[in-house]
């Protein structure tokens, strides 16, 4: 089998280029996806493995939250979905002599795709104040160090409790109380820097931070607008969804600075004629630029407003409120700036308009091309705003759809994991549990960043994820973690996290979503929340890949006491022991989770309330659904320059690369990529193959670099650029963020190009 990790480091970052793909999945991603199986598990395992992933007896797949149907296929997962359960129940193992046998120092100058090669972390390990390397470590005095440093501190407040979004519910439920009875909010999570906007619009204009759609609600729809979103290497699996709503007759809008793979036309693997030939799915695509969405909607209310019969007036009579303000604010948007704006033909927006005006159900799905912008949270709004109008919320086959990325990101926010709790919230787990939460707002991811800079946080603790490789600002945020007295990490395998460290820090080995989990009252089983509000069961049926491993919820119930002691009255031993005992203190605390037990126990697990998909009820402050008006913003780029997103590429989830190839955008072999229209090429002087530095330019009069990156000339957006995360993420500053979320503005920067010292052209 082959399983053995890569001797060395194989990244050469010599990206080799063909043209794009103009279509998705078919039998290369088969092809690819047995390939990286086999050579992380081998042939049994992948076979044992891939067929239990989103099966309702199985595991859900540790990747995205796209959700599954009720009627699943025998293979229910994508390419990335593999990639992702592959990397989990990979046959590698990091032992204590693979720490033995390398420094922290070593460790830091490995690429992130080097180290998550290696495989999964067997065991504790502690690196000592002074130390050069990790060293093994029982968990009794791995809690010992975490308890000394956290009862130690002047204040709870100088504690963080950072969360990823695969943890499970039961794990995160369990994380937020100890966070709290130990008396602070500080509970930065992966949202904070993804759908924290989304969250910010929604609960705003229709009272809930959730979108409003379930998976058979696309396959009723007459149109579906996918805007600032790739499905195709992102959410693989929503492109089903999208076939399926094609064939119903759906029309298809998608608005993006680029042309992706996915939404142009989709080979369907489980379906061997659609493979073969394969469905168109975009009927218009609105090649947009950078941030000129929230222009383009403003555009479209005007337009919607100014056609006879067009608004549903009843809809807007009885459910919604500020439509006069909103309205007034609309009829101000002007063609000539909206063109200028985004880019794009009036032809191309008419033709949308006219499918908005011929659609009585319209969804609106939309990812990080919307919420990692500045004016983020007043696009979003703008988005609801034209759904309103249409009396498009609380219909069947309409409605906001944010799609979230990591697996349990939604339910780890449902289940407490916010720096800014409602009070009803606490009071419920305050009543539940005996015990007084704080009540003034804790620290986000930016927050917490700068918190650490400044001396005022001295502990961080990682649920999961890869701190470092997720957040901006590299060269600050790595500097503000070393400062930091102790870093923890929960992982199950090594990133750039485990190099950037406190002036101690310890890795804690857990198990996954694969692994079976067995405690004192037996096999356990967790659960997640996807994308659309479906709560089920995930059971992992592998080996663990160590007998050295504990649960995200023992690890957490540990901690507590090991941390709280005595003085705690919260039952951890018996939580860790038994998952059923912590949904059921989560049945009494959280909205939606009653008799959560008897619920969970339902093949496919159940559906959480939503008033305004349910009963077109708004949670609001004004008890209705609420139009809002904002001034119009985009980015203006001076002369000479680009503006940069960043994205990810098809080898890669998140921070997590599983590969160097970008298959559907034809790159090969490399990462240091940067993507540039050829007739802005041509006018800065940038040929194909020539190697750049990448500096972006703020008004902080900081100059950060990315050295060292390959010109691709690609059908990018005229005036747009776009490179991979985490090697671009040193480009945006820390105090770069959307208004209100406070989420980094990574599709946002503005940057000029010089060519990279002593680097020859591309051959």
């Amino acid at each position: 089998m082959a399983t053995k990790p890569p001797a060395g480091d194989p990244v050469q970052d010599a990206p080799q280029v063909a043209p794009p793909k103009n279509a998705a999945a078919g039998l290369p991603a088969i092809g690819h996806t047995l390939r990286i199986a086999h050579g992380q598990m081998g042939l049994r395992r992948t076979a044992q493995t891939l067929l239990k992933v989103n099966q309702k007896d199985g595991f859900d797949c540790p990747g995205c939250a796209w959700p599954e149907g009720d009627k699943r296929h025998t293979a229910e997962f994508c390419e990335n979905g593999a990639k992702a359960v592959a990397e989990e129940a990979t046959l590698r193992r990091v032992t204590p002599a693979f720490f033995a046998a390398h420094t922290v120092a070593d460790l830091a100058d490995r690429s992130g795709y080097w180290l998550g090669q290696q495989g999964r972390i067997t065991q504790p390990v502690y690196l000592p104040e002074g130390g050069d390397r990790y060293e093994p470590v029982t968990w009794e005095r791995a809690f010992e160090i975490i308890a000394g440093e956290l009862n130690a501190l002047g204040s709870p407040d100088e504690a963080l409790f950072y969360t990823s979004g695969r943890t499970s519910n039961e794990a995160a439920f369990l994380f937020q109380l100890f966070a709290r009875e130990y008396g602070t909010n500080n509970l930065p999570d992966c949202s904070n820097m993804c759908h924290e906007s989304s969250g910010s619009a929604l609960t705003e204009t229709i009272g809930i931070g959730k979108g409003s759609v379930l998976l058979e609600d696309l396959h009723q729809a007459d149109l579906i607008i996918v805007a600032g979103q790739n499905p195709g290497t992102n959410h693989p699996r929503m492109l089903s969804a999208l076939e399926k709503a094609k064939a119903a007759g759906a029309k298809i809008i998608a608005v993006n600075p680029l042309s992706e793979a996915g939404t142009t036309r989709f080979k369907n693997p489980q379906n061997p004629l659609g493979m073969l030939r394969g469905t168109p799915l975009s009927d218009l695509f609105l090649q947009i630029r950078i941030g000129g969405d929230q222009a383009l909607f403003r555009l479209l209310n005007k337009l919607v407003l100014d056609t006879a019969g067009a608004v549903d007036e009843d809809f807007v009579r009885e459910h919604t409120h500020g439509f006069e303000e909103f309205a007034a604010a609309a009829k101000t948007a002007d063609w000539d700036e909206t063109l200028t704006a985004t880019g794009l033909a009036r032809a191309d927006i008419e033709r949308a308009l006219a499918m908005i005006l011929a659609s009585e159900r319209t969804i609106v799905c939309w990812a990080m091309g919307l919420t990692q912008h500045k004016h983020a949270v007043p696009t979003i709004r703008e988005v609801v705003n034209l759904l309103l109008l249409r009396g498009a919320i609380g219909r069947r086959g309409a409605g906001v759809c944010p799609v979230r990325g990591h697996s349990n990101v939604q339910g780890d926010r449902t289940m407490g994991i916010f720096e800014r709790p409602a009070p009803a919230f606490l009071d419920a787990l305050d009543k539940e549990f005996g015990i007084t939460s704080p009540r003034h707002h804790g620290l986000d991811v930016v927050r917490s960043i700068e918190a650490l800079r400044d001396g005022k946080a001295k502990v961080l603790f990682a649920m999961g994820g890869n701190f470092v490789g997720a957040t901006p600002d590299t060269e600050v945020t790595e500097a503000a973690i070393r400062r930091a007295s102790l870093t923890v990490h929960v992982s199950t395998k090594l990133n750039r996290s485990h190099a950037v460290t406190g002036r101690h820090a310890l890795i804690l080995p857990t198990l996954g979503r694969t692994d079976r989990d067995v405690q004192a009252a037996g096999k356990q089983f967790v659960t997640v929340e996807d994308s659309m509000g479906m709560v089920h069961a995930s059971r992992g049926n592998l080996p663990p890949a160590s007998p050295h491993l504990l649960s995200e919820p023992a690890i957490v119930a540990r901690m507590a006491r090991a941390v709280l002691g005595t003085a705690s009255a919260t039952p951890w031993e018996e939580f860790e022991a038994d998952y059923a005992a912590v949904r059921d203190r989560i049945s009494r605390v959280v909205p939606g989770f009653e008799d959560f037990n008897t619920r969970i126990a339902r093949p496919g697990g159940f559906t959480l309330p939503h008033a305004p998909r349910d009963e077109r009820r708004f949670p609001t402050k004004t008890g209705k659904a609420n139009f809002t008006a904002a001034p119009v913003e985009y980015p203006k780029v001076p002369e000479g320059r680009l503006l940069l997103q960043t994205l990810r590429s098809h080898d890669q989830y998140n921070t997590t690369i599983y590969g160097l190839d970008d298959r559907y955008r034809g790159i090969t072999g490399g990462r240091r990529v940067v993507l540039v229209n050829p007739a802005d090429a041509d006018r800065l002087g940038l040929a194909e193959g020539a190697y750049t530095d990448l500096v972006s330019e703020w008004t902080d009069g900081v100059e950060r670099r990315a050295p060292g990156f390959r010109v691709v000339h690609y059908p990018t957006a005229r005036g747009c650029a776009a490179a991979y995360y985490p090697e671009t993420n040193v480009l945006v500053p820390l105090d770069s963020t959307a208004d209100i979320s406070n989420t980094p503005a990574s599709k946002s920067v503005i940057v000029r190009f010089e060519p990279t010292p002593g680097q020859a052209p591309a051959q």
